[in-house]
């Protein structure tokens, strides 16, 4: 009997054993798949976008090359002023941070963008293929052109078939650089526009390739130079984001429908382009 009561004990014993082992084995899993649901709701909640970043630092940070004038330049003060600067400001008051520029060589503004060191470009920087594959691009806000810059008295060059053979003078990178490059191969770049323009001046070089606005700028500045009427493929300006920054370009393509709406986008133009 003894024997008996011993042996029921015992297979007592061992199942009860296999049984907590069991339910210690069962609910480990299920520790761990809730971990891993917090872990994943954290990530989600803790994550932030482009956008929240700009907000959280309070800047938002403009990459242009403040050697364009009427879109962006150095007034007397030697602060960066122009047509883009002030949408910009429009820019950082709609998401309530502070604006920052910072003033490069218009080649390096993409790299910029793409590193992190700048939040948009804002450089009267033309619509191409070939930059649409680094950069997204706002909706266009101005149509400009390529325009050609002589020396007043200057009978050989009444157009852009007058160009092959001769000296260009470019800022580089621009779409000005791209257009002598498919003329010839005499081509002078400059890192400022205004560079170009002295050395046409000096008779270094005989004809700059420019965008419209900054050529009237600088042709009104010197007498002895002159804009021909022949004018190259009108092309589109528009604000550059990263690949990818949607939060950022919604917000910049808000704020140049509603400049255009309220009327205040042609008192800027007013302001800084047809004065």
């Amino acid at each position: 009997m003894k024997k008996s009561i011993f042996k029921f004990v015992s297979v007592l014993l061992v199942l009860t054993f296999l049984l907590v082992g069991f339910v210690g084995c069962g609910s480990e899993p299920a520790k761990n798949n809730a971990s891993t649901d917090e872990k994943s709701s954290s990530n989600s909640a803790g994550g932030s976008s482009k956008l929240d970043a700009i907000k959280a630092k309070g800047t938002l940070v403009m990459g242009t090359n403040a050697e364009f004038p009427p879109f962006e330049y150095r007034d007397d003060k030697g602060e960066i002023d122009g047509f883009d600067v002030a949408v910009a400001k429009e820019i950082a008051k709609e998401i309530g941070v502070e604006l920052k520029i910072e003033d490069m060589a218009f080649d390096s503004l993409i790299n910029a963008l793409k590193s992190g060191k700048v939040d948009f470009v804002a450089a009267g920087m033309s619509v191409t293929p070939e930059r649409q594959e680094n950069v997204d691009f706002s909706d266009q806000y101005y149509t400009a052109s390529q325009k050609i810059i002589v020396k007043k008295g200057n009978t050989e060059i009444k157009g852009k078939d007058d160009l092959e053979g001769k000296r260009i003078g470019v800022q580089e990178g621009t779409t000005g650089d791209l257009e002598a490059s498919e003329i010839t191969d005499k081509i002078s770049r400059f890192k400022k526009g205004i560079d170009a323009v002295m050395d046409l001046k000096n008779g270094k070089i005989d004809a700059v390739i420019i965008d419209a606005n900054p050529a009237k700028v600088f042709v009104d500045k010197n007498d002895d130079l002159m804009i021909l009427d022949e004018q190259f493929m009108e092309e589109d300006y528009a604000i550059a984001v990263d690949k990818g920054n949607k939060e950022l370009l919604d917000v910049i393509n808000k704020v140049i429908s509603d400049l255009k709406k309220s009327g205040k986008f042609d008192e800027l133009v007013e302001q800084y382009i047809n004065q």
